[in-house]
Parts: C-alpha cells; structure tokens; sequence
C-alpha cells in the first residue's frame, strides 16, 4: 500500500486525505499545525470526541455546523448549556446527534474552565504532553493509533472528569493540533 499520493496539483501528501478537496485543505493547511489558542484545542478535543467510531471526513463535513451548534466551542460558554441545549442539539441534523457525546461536550466545557484556573490557560496544560522526541513515520505502517504519552494524557483527563477522552482520542488530538508530526517522511506539508 502507498503511503504518500500524488494530488491533482502534482504534490504528495499522506495517503489518508485522497482527492476529497475538505480533506485536503485540512490535510495541507492544518493537520500537524500547532495550535496553542485555547477555544480551537477545545474544538480539536471535542471535535475528535464525536468522531469516535465514525470516519474523520464525516466531522470535517459538519465542522462549519458544529462550531454554529456549541456558540464556536467557547467552553465558557458551552459550559452554561442545559437540559434544553441538549435537547435543541439533538434535534440539529447538521452535527452528529449522539447524547452521550454532547453530554461530554457539556461536561468537558466545565473541565476546561477548571483548568483554565488551574493552569492559566488550557494550552499550557495539553503542551506539558508534548513529547521529548518524535520521527515522522517512513509510511503508513509507522502511524500509531496511540502512545505513552497519549495514554498518560487520557488517565490524567479522565482523573479530572473529561469523558470521551480514551487513548486513541488524545493521540489523534495530538496529530490534529500539531504536538506530533505524523506527516508520513516525504508528504511536502509535514
């Protein structure tokens, strides 16, 4: 299997973004792009909360929507949604209308604010994962589903009152907001 594809522009980039033009432009202007603006790694988290078991295009499609949904994902907003919200978000055919996951958004918007205060800012606290050390992968086979440090990260949010937060989710978090570069070795946007 082929690691990195040639795009219609002539550029090769990782396998996963295709030809889908949503997918590329995430793949060419954002994926492995450290973030460190609070509201956006909010989203990012969330974002890859409600892609659990489903395909990353899905969420990429209804970003626009889900960002009108949860008032741009401000957690200080988000967190004052009620019983009504919920209801108003799952009746929103323009996000994914899984209760158990706006119910996280709600919940983690709290968390977020704690440490917020804890910390000074939620960057300051997902930056503390960044690992020492990390090599892009030589191709496909390389990429991880998850870490050490993904795992670590997971326990601590978990142990803080985050939910939809497994390993997997913050390692995919941590390739969506630049902490690891899995830009397979030879894609011309890594």
């Amino acid at each position: 299997m082929n690691s990195l594809i040639t795009g219609k522009d002539g550029k090769r980039r990782c396998w996963w973004c295709g030809d889908d033009d949503v997918y590329v432009r995430y793949h060419d202007k954002e994926w492995g792009r450290p973030v460190h603006d609070d509201v956006r790694l909010f989203e990012k988290i969330c974002l890859e909360g409600f892609q659990a078991g489903l395909s990353w295009i899905t969420i990429l499609r209804k970003r626009e929507n889900f960002r009108s949904a949860f008032d741009g994902f401000d957690f200080w907003k988000v967190a004052q949604f009620d019983e009504c919200d919920v209801a108003r978000l799952m009746n929103d055919t323009g996000i994914i209308r899984h209760k158990g996951k706006i119910e996280a958004t709600i919940n983690n918007a709290t968390r977020a604010m704690e440490m917020t205060e804890e910390f000074g800012a939620l960057h300051v606290y997902f930056w503390r994962y960044e690992p020492k050390r990390h090599s892009r992968p030589e191709s496909r086979k390389d990429v991880v589903a998850y870490n050490d440090v993904a795992q670590a990260m997971s326990k601590d949010l978990k142990r803080r009152g985050w939910k939809f937060v497994g390993p997997t989710t913050c390692y995919s978090f941590m390739q969506a907001m630049g902490m690891v570069n899995d830009h397979i070795d030879g894609c011309e946007f890594g």
